[in-house]
């Protein structure tokens, strides 16, 4: 069975070549419209009820989040297609959700539709996109933000607060919450780095990124390293000193 797809962009070329990407490249997509602003979008998808939607987030007059914000539901997948933006991909990053960067990439299109595909077969309840219009109704309100982790079982959906540090092993990150969950994560630490810093986390160490508030002390022997409350201790490089120091001494 075809996904039922709507595409939503103001520009009618980045719509044209869009849908001829997916006709030639994904063909388990079946679109069944095309839509120029975000409230033809909305409109379109109360009236066809798309299992997958591809939404441009840079638009006049209302953007994708805005769009998305007005819908009493998201009962369908989104693929986000944008230009980089920093505030756009940190939040769709904070919730791991997919998108395409312009220009297109065929394998990575093909890659985000397969995902799709799959979570609407299972009929999997698109949490990820849930929290990231919660994440975007509340931005001003850090304590209530939550981060999406997705391990090969689960998404887990974690506030930074319960987070104590995180570590990296080539591409992977484990995360170590307060209640004593271990979570591997399939990205790279500096993806939680960028995200994460504005919450009072510090990249100590290539492979270390600590949340300030569990830090009980610095330890001066032998390198120096961070005494956390519970109980671990996580070195610091040599070209990170300041910077933990200055986070110690509160001006950071």
């Amino acid at each position: 069975m075809k996904l039922r797809t709507i595409l939503i962009d103001d520009e009618k070329h980045n719509l044209e070549n869009l849908a001829q990407l997916l006709s030639r490249y994904c063909t388990d997509v079946e679109i069944c419209g095309m839509a120029k602003s975000a409230d033809e979008g909305i409109a379109m998808i109360l009236h066809e009820h798309p299992q997958l939607v591809f939404l441009d987030i840079q638009m006049p007059g209302k953007n994708g989040f805005e769009m998305l914000k007005e819908l009493n539901k998201q009962d369908f997948e989104v693929i986000f297609v944008t230009a980089f933006e920093k505030f756009a991909i940190e939040a769709l990053r904070f919730s791991a959700l997919d998108y395409i960067l312009k220009p297109i990439d065929i394998k990575v299109l093909q890659d985000a539709v397969v995902r799709a595909g799959d979570r609407c077969e299972q009929q999997i309840r698109n949490n990820n996109l849930e929290n990231l219009v919660s994440f975007l109704l509340q931005q001003n309100q850090k304590e209530n933000h939550r981060i999406a982790l997705s391990t090969q079982k689960e998404t887990r959906f974690v506030k930074p607060q319960e987070i104590i540090r995180c570590e990296s092993s080539n591409n992977y990150t484990t995360f170590y919450l307060t209640d004593g969950t271990k979570l591997l994560v399939s990205r790279a630490i500096y993806e939680f780095e960028e995200m994460l810093t504005a919450y009072g986390f510090i990249r100590c160490h290539q492979s270390h990124l600590v949340n300030k508030t569990q830090v009980k002390s610095l330890i001066k022997t032998d390198g120096e390293s961070l005494l956390l409350f519970n109980g671990d201790t996580i070195p610091v490089s040599r070209n990170k000193r300041q910077d933990v120091k200055n986070m110690i001494a509160g001006r950071n």
